[in-house]
Order: C-alpha cells, then structure tokens, then sequence
C-alpha cells in the first residue's frame, strides 16, 4: 500500500483530496494557506486535518525509509528472504521494524555473543531442534569444553548454548508483537510508595490499574512521581501467559533437550524480552498520555487566543505585589502606553487612601473604562481595592481578573525590553495585563505557547512536539483573525503564513521607513519577500482605509478581479463594499444561481464563497461573534462561598478530569467531569471550551486548603436535599 493509499484509508477521505494535499506540501505551501485559498483542491479540509495529515504523511514517509535501509542492511549479509522483505512491507510500525531487524542489528557484546565466540552454536543449534533421537546433551557438552576460550566444564558449554537459544528466541519478532498485545490487554500498572510522605501523590501509595484502562493524567503523575523519587512503578504480567506464547512458537515435547530449551525460554523471558516489554509498555502509554494532554494543551490554547478582546476600552493594568507593591500601567484602546505609577494597597504598606487618590486620578485624566487586574500574588487584596474603587467612581467601569501566566517571561524577556527600555521588568508586566484583556492574541503571541498554562504536566511531555503542536495553533489562530499590516509587532507578523523573523523585521523597517502601507502590493518592495511569501502571505495581511477595500478583507489577491467581476456582475461597487451596503450580495448570487457565477468568473464554489461573505464584512473579525468576556463589579472571597449558591463563572482551562473555572474569587474552582453534564462523556471538552462563560453552583469547600467543588447540574444538589 501506498502512503496515499495509507492516508487516504486512515483519514477516510478520497484519494483525489491526499493527492492534492500532499502535492501542496510538497510545494513548501503553509497549512493555513492551504486551508484557506486551495479548498477546492483538499475538499475544504481545515487547518487541524490538514496538520494532522501532515504529522502521518512525514511519519509514513520516514517509516519508507527507514524499511529501504533495513532491507539495504540485511541484504548486505546475504539474509533478505523474499519472506522477511514481504515481514518488512507489510510492518505498520516502527516497532514492527525494528523487530523485524533485530536479528540482523549489529549488537554490542552479550552473553550470546560471548558464548557463538567460544564455538558452542554447533550446540545450541542441537539443542534447539529438540529431534526425537537427540543424543545425551551433556555427553555432547563435553566435546566443547577448551580452556582456553573460558569453557571449563559441560555445564558452562551448555550453559552457553543456552545463552545462544535465549537470544534467538528474544530476537523472534512475531513473539514480541503478540506479547506486546497480550500485556497491553491484561497487564497492570503497579506502584509503589517509596518513603512515608508522598504528599501529592499520597493516593497512589499502593495502586494497582490495568494498562488498558489507565487515563492520560494519572499515567503523567505517575511518571512526574516515579521522577522525583516518590514512587517505583512497574509492569505487572501473568509470567505462566508469556510462556504459554514463547511454548507455542520454540517448544517442542517429547526430546531430551526440551527441558534445556524451556529453561533458556524462561531466561530471554525474564532477562531479555519482559525487560524490554516493560519499557515500551511504559513508553507506549506514555507517549499515548503526551498526544492526548499535547491535544488538549492545543485546544485550550485555540480557545484561549480567540477569545474575544475588549475593543476601543481605555484600561488600567494592575500587577499586584505585596512588598514592592502594585504596578500600574495606563494603556488607551490600541494598546499604547499612556502612564504608569506603583499604588501600595496591600499589605505590608496599606496605603489604601493614597492608592485610591492615584488611581481616581488616572481614570479620570485618561477616562479608563476597565481594569484588568493580574491573577498572581495579592491578587485577591488588589480585586477588593480595584471594586472599591470602581464602586465609588459609579461611572459603569467594569473589571477582569487576567491570568499572569507567562507575564513574567514576556517582561523579563528581551523582546519585552526592546518595546519598553523606559520601563523596569514589573511595570512591563503590568502593561501586557492590560493588553492581554484588550487582545489576548496580539499580545500572547510573544510568549512561550508553553508558559500560557492552560495545559496539564506540560513539562512531562517531549517539548519538541508540544512546541510544534502550540505554534502551529498560534500560526492558525493568527492567520484566521487577519492582521493589521500597519500596526502589528514582529513577533505577530512571524506568525502570519510564509512570514520569518527576518521578514517580519524588515517589513516593520520598511514601514518606519517609508510610512503606512497603502496597498499589498507594497510588500513584495520588502526586503527577503519574494513571490512564495507574498503568495502565502498577503491574504492574511490587512490595511485599513488602504487604496484598494479588498486589501482589508481575508480576499486573497489572486482573486481580487474575480471579486471586482462578482460586484459588478451584481451591480456593486468598491464604495458600496466600503460604506458596508452589500448585504444583499449573496441573495443576488443565488438569484443567478452560485454554480453560474462560480463558472463566469472561473473559481471553485468554495472561493466564491469566502468572497462573498468577506465582501459583505469587510475587516471582519471572527472573534467578535463569539459572547464577550465576563466582565466583574464586585468581588468575593471563598468564605462568602455557601453550598448550593449559584455563581456564573468563565472557564480557564480544561483538563482530563474536569476544568477549571474563575467564579470571581481567588482560586479557581473545579467541575469534576462526573459534574459538568448528567450526560455520559468522554472528556470535558466535549462540552466546555476556555473562555465560556458558565452557570456553576458550589458543591463544597474546603478554605484551609483554599479548594472549592462545583457543579453544572442542578439537579443533583436538589436531588440530594430530597
């Protein structure tokens, strides 16, 4: 089978569709131009088929190779059988591979090996073939004993042969293929507590779970406990089943030399195949545990950089502090700086008074309508004050406790210092907390995906492959909002499809040195810019009140005369787009029916669409049809906390068990998965995603160990007080 036969299967698509898709990779063409601009190439595949399409095609492709030069290896020693190349084809893993290989793999020195070296094969190949009329074994060891090459005795020649025959047994791929899949279906994962505090992992002091059961997230924290010397985990398998398979496949009854044959077993079962087993049990569960939680650390992040931003509101960042107090920093509705100051609200100052006068001031002087107040150290101090405050003005001013997740990495950072060398690391950070309110995603793409934390043992996973799943989420999620070419910082234009560093650099050189780009165009005057770039580039680029209103829509320009022809076609113009008096546009299309349009101005249905729905919104932004964020003007603490009370609440992240959700006080409450619907599911994102805004009810609480327990049902608090 192919690897487009292979995708094409595993993907359940049609072979016309991977044709396509590959052919684009191939191309060096981005996956959020292809999901974009060649619909009618893939079948309108979105950007997470086609990245997933992606990852199999290079690991298909890898495996191709990695088949060609095993085949190469084994030809070498004149061992390639048309039965073992047929083994070698048909393997579907890298694993099987491997298997198949390794009898042929150039091994370091094993007892085997020391043993083929002393001349006792011959011996081992008579043991082995257990014959009906075997000769007396230990007469025949005899004939090997030399001490010169260390064989003292009969016992060490057979001993040897022995060591021989485990090996060739340990070698049989198709034992350690049906081992692997008996232990995954009947093995367990034992663990041990080592020492009598375990703390966090108290609860797996002595547990016991089967391979085939155990979730994601308890596989990750028994792995972090095993790491920092908490725990010993190990692989528990009915030793009498693996031999049982061995018996089937190298055991032969009625011979003398059966009894040599079967203790051998034992021992490449025990020393050299359950070993292995082990680890690629423990690997396989964990790599398995990693793509789940790297899955859900990508969706959490999708949600959390789409989440809608708080537009054209002039806000107030507050970085609280106790000692060094809280930072301030004053930002208009773009994002600029306006002023910043250090207020000492907390304790140990409790410059309440002082603190109110400078912040009334600040509001009124740059007419502030929000607070985005930082999630870290007196945060809760700081939320009390801020409502307070916002209480007296009584002007309809509104707050939102922001997650500082990674605001310290930003502003410690030194892209943090190029953009502020006035202001020192704290008040830097106060700034991105205010922007991170305004336009999560503007300002979140200059941080480390994996310092967001909206994840769950991120750093238990391989973090090539968590960066490159979170990147390519920022790149997605980048390029479906749009960017404003005249505006965007380097950091957001890297992200924009066929863009590099160097390139993003050098079109903000170019804008500060020629001013404002009025049309997209311009950009293929930028340095290191070439035709591939623009092309992948230019219809995520935006220009606002540019030359051309095509250029601030997600119209790409090899389709900007097949949307001058639809307009007028329609009996539209590029005014009418601009004054936003095109509504009826696509009434008008299928008046004349969607497949004649499509044919007369030469495009697939799939671009005329997208055109048209761009023409009718104009630099849209599609985070602006989602519900807005929940905004606060009062705050609790978890003592106000009372069980049953109903509370409305936002979701911050979602993980294997349940999620996480800020309800107003300082800690965040959890909504067990057995909580979130009377339904059955599978995982909490199949019904809540970061950023919606929920209905919860408090279940209980626990305030010395700042823990609170909410429900999504109802039901079941009003069931219980039956």
């Amino acid at each position: 089978m192919t690897v487009i036969e292979k995708l094409t299967q595993e993907f359940s698509l049609k072979p016309w569709q991977v044709e396509n898709t590959v052919k684009l990779i191939d191309e060096d063409n981005t996956i959020p131009f292809i999901a974009r601009y060649r619909k009618e190439m893939t079948g309108s595949l979105d950007d997470q088929i086609l990245r997933e399409l992606y990852d199999r095609l290079n690991y298909l492709r890898n495996m191709d190779e990695t088949r060609e030069k095993i085949k190469a290896a084994i030809a070498e020693q004149d061992a390639l059988t048309e039965e073992l190349e047929a083994a070698i084809d048909a393997a579907l893993t890298l694993t099987e591979l491997d298997d198949l290989y390794r009898p042929y793999k150039k091994k370091r020195k094993t007892r085997a090996s020391v043993a083929k070296e002393k001349g006792l094969a011959p011996l081992a190949e008579l043991i082995y073939a257990q014959e009906p009329d075997c000769p007396d074994i230990e007469e025949e060891a005899k004939k090997y004993i030399n001490e010169e090459l260390g064989v003292g005795s009969a016992e060490d020649a057979i001993n040897g042969a022995k060591d021989i025959i485990a090996e060739l047994i340990s070698d049989d791929a198709d034992i350690r293929k049906r081992m692997r899949f008996v232990c995954m279906a009947h093995g367990s994962l034992v663990v041990k507590g080592e020492g009598e505090d375990l703390g966090v992992y108290d609860m797996y002091a002595d547990y016991t779970e089967p391979l085939s059961k155990i979730p994601s997230h308890r596989i990750l924290a028994v792995n972090r406990g095993e790491k920092e010397k908490f725990l010993k985990v190990s692989v528990d398998f009915d030793k009498d089943k693996a031999m049982f398979i061995i018996s089937k496949n190298h055991i032969k009854e009625g011979s003398i030399a059966t009894e040599y044959v079967r203790q051998a077993a034992e021992d490449a079962y025990s020393r050299l195949i359950f070993p292995s087993i082990e680890r690629e049990m423990r690997n396989e569960l964990t790599d398995k545990a990693s793509d789940s939680a790297i899955k859900v650390f990508s969706t959490n992040l999708r949600q959390l950089l789409m989440q809608p931003p708080v537009k054209n509101s002039v806000t107030i960042g507050l970085d609280p502090g106790y000692r060094t107090g809280c930072k301030v920093a004053v930002v208009d509705g773009t994002g600029k700086v306006l002023d910043t100051s250090v207020i000492y609200p907390a304790p140990p100052h409790s410059k309440l008074e002082e603190a109110k006068k400078i912040i009334t001031n600040l509001v009124k002087k740059h007419k502030v309508r929000t607070f985005a107040i930082g999630n870290g150290t007196a945060s809760h101090e700081t939320e009390v004050f801020a409502a307070d405050v916002i209480k007296e003005l009584n002007d309809g001013i509104s707050y939102m406790v922001v997650s500082e997740a990674g605001a310290s990495v930003y502003s410690a950072s030194k892209l943090a210092a190029e953009e502020f060398p006035e202001y020192d690391v704290s008040l830097r950070s106060a700034v991105s907390i205010a922007r991170r309110m305004q336009d999560p995603l503007a300002e979140l793409v200059k941080i480390d995906p994996k310092a967001i934390g909206v994840g769950q043992y991120q750093h238990d996973m391989p973090q090539n492959a968590l960066a490159g799943a979170l990147d390519g989420v920022v790149e997605d999620c980048v390029n479906s909002v749009g960017v404003d070419l005249n505006t965007a910082s380097v950091q957001l234009l890297s992200r924009v499809a066929g863009i590099s560093s160097a390139v993003a650099k050098n079109i903000v050189a170019f804008r500060e040195e020629n001013g404002a780009f009025t049309e997209s165009g311009q950009l293929k005057k930028v340095s290191k810019l070439g035709p591939k770039a623009f092309e992948q580039c230019a219809g995520f680029l935006r220009i606002l009140d540019g030359k051309n209103v095509l250029d601030n829509t997600a119209v790409h320009p090899e389709s900007y005369k097949a949307a001058s022809a639809l307009l007028k076609l329609c009996g539209y113009s590029d005014e009418d787009v601009k004054k936003g008096n095109v509504s009826e546009l696509h009434t008008r299309v299928e008046e004349k029916g969607e497949d004649n349009v499509a044919e007369e101005l030469g495009i697939g249905i799939p671009t005329l669409k997208d055109i048209i729905s761009e023409l009718q919104k104009p630099g849209r932004d599609p985070r602006d049809e989602l519900p807005p964020p929940l905004l606060r003007h009062d705050v609790m603490s978890i003592e106000d906390l009372k069980r049953g009370m109903e509370l409305t609440g936002t979701v911050r992240n979602v993980i294997d068990f349940g999620a996480f959700i800020d309800i107003g006080v300082h800690q965040d409450g959890l909504v067990h998965i057995s909580q979130i619907t009377n339904k059955f599911i599978k995982h909490p994102s199949e019904v809540l995603k970061v950023g919606d805004i929920v209905t919860v009810w408090v279940l209980d609480t626990d305030v010395a160990k700042n823990r609170i327990s909410l429900t999504m049902r109802k039901e079941k608090l009003n069931n219980e007080k039956k």
